[in-house]
């Protein structure tokens, strides 16, 4: 299973890599984006941004909630899959992140991590870092 639910995240994010994640509720509303790999019941826990920690969002609408809430301030959100590390059902996937400030234009470069946890090939949970070796020991991976 463990390739598997890699190639599974890669079909997450490939038709958003280098694309406005602003866009993003908008493509999950038209039918344009497939998020089949999330249980129904899926929860995403935000570390990274200050008025989102302790938060958890739940199912299918509240990762596109979540999504257009962490693209609300920016003109910009770009999100680029840079590598994957894991195996069986425990996965961190790296991001190099770009956005431009809506109101002041200000730009800002950042890597960030999520750790996956997957249940018969479907992710279940999943929380964001602002740390890759964060995301690994939340795991009790190494890189």
């Amino acid at each position: 299973m463990s390739q598997e639910n890699v190639e599974k995240l890669r079909e997450l994010f490939q038709p958003w890599d280098g694309r406005n994640l602003r866009e993003f509720s908008e493509a999950w509303g038209s039918g344009e984006i497939d998020l089949s790999i999330l249980a129904p019941d899926v929860a995403y826990e935000d570390t990274i941004l200050p008025d989102h920690v302790g938060e958890t969002y739940r199912g299918h609408d509240g990762v596109v909630r979540a999504t257009e809430r962490w693209a609300e301030p920016f003109q910009e959100l770009v999100a680029e899959l840079d590598r994957i590390v894991g195996d069986g059902d425990s996965l961190v996937s790296v991001h190099r992140v770009r956005s431009r400030a809506e109101h002041t234009g200000i730009e800002f470069e950042a890597e960030v991590a999520y750790a996956w946890q997957f249940e018969e090939g479907r992710v279940v949970r999943f929380r964001s870092y602002w740390e890759p070796r964060a995301a690994l020991e939340s795991l009790g991976l190494e890189e």
